[in-house]
């Protein structure tokens, strides 16, 4: 039985006022709207900077049990110093990220496109020195990765490879853990508004289960998540994605309106 972790990229934006968070809803009550709903999301805000440890905390607090934080490791250490002498960022990192303790789930790290596999021993290294006891997921977005070698790599570090929906990045399941990590993101800033779907992904999103079904007997569980570019409403998408799947659709317990009377 495969554990499935599904949610989206984010859960702070605007535009789902009225249509996925009640109308008016203040930000400060979205995420724990949002974990009425799914039961994962990707921490894109991580990527701009570790945040104050009293951040994490009371996302933690906002959510259920069970819930799973994936944060992405901020582009100090992976695109400004491209994984080289960053020792202390990284730690600071993933240190503040343990306070989400039983809610941390898998740690992303994405690569910037121009960073090829010329630069393969800064990776070996940076993997080497991350904890063993915490799971990291590795995006790529160079083709140059794509190869036996990086698989190696991979496995020999315990460190899963990223399946990623992205532009022109060969779509693959290619298994180096026993947890896997899939992203759905689409061509940035295609969509002006993100609240509503406006694009049918229906078939990539059955290519995708079509090719996740004979990998499920050698995983325990599977993280996805799905960005606002890819459909232009990624609640929605990864709704229809649960239900491609056979998982129940969760609808939320939305807050009763006074009455004047």
């Amino acid at each position: 039985m495969v554990n499935w972790f599904l949610g989206t990229v984010g859960f702070s934006y605007k535009d789902w006022d009225g249509v996925f968070y009640p109308e008016g809803a203040p930000a400060r009550s979205y995420l724990a709207h949002y974990s009425q709903v799914f039961n994962a999301v990707e921490v894109d805000s991580t990527f701009y900077g570790t945040p104050p440890p009293e951040r994490v905390r009371g996302w933690a607090g906002a959510v259920p049990k069970g819930f799973k934080f994936c944060p992405k490791m901020p582009r100090q250490i992976t695109h400004d110093s491209r994984l080289q002498n960053a020792h202390r960022p990284t730690q600071e990192f993933i240190e503040t990220m343990t306070l989400f303790d039983d809610k941390l789930g898998a740690i992303l790290i994405q690569l910037p496109p121009n960073f090829t596999a010329a630069e393969f021993d800064s990776v070996a290294q940076f993997l080497a020195d991350l904890p063993p006891d915490l799971d990291f997921a590795l995006e790529f977005r160079h083709q140059s990765w794509f190869n036996f070698e990086t698989v190696a790599l991979l496995k020999s570090h315990g460190v899963c490879w990223v399946s990623t929906e992205y532009l022109d990045l060969p779509k693959q399941i290619a298994l180096t853990t026993p947890f896997h990590y899939i992203r759905w993101l689409g061509r940035h800033g295609q969509f002006e508004r993100k609240n509503q779907v406006q694009k049918d992904v229906l078939p990539q999103l059955d290519w995708w289960w079509q090719h996740i079904q004979p990998n499920l007997e050698r995983v325990h569980t599977i993280y996805g998540f799905f960005n606002n570019d890819f459909s232009g409403h990624s609640p929605e998408t990864c709704n229809r994605f649960k239900q491609l799947v056979g998982l129940p659709i969760i609808t939320p317990q939305l807050p009763q309106q006074r009455t004047l009377f």
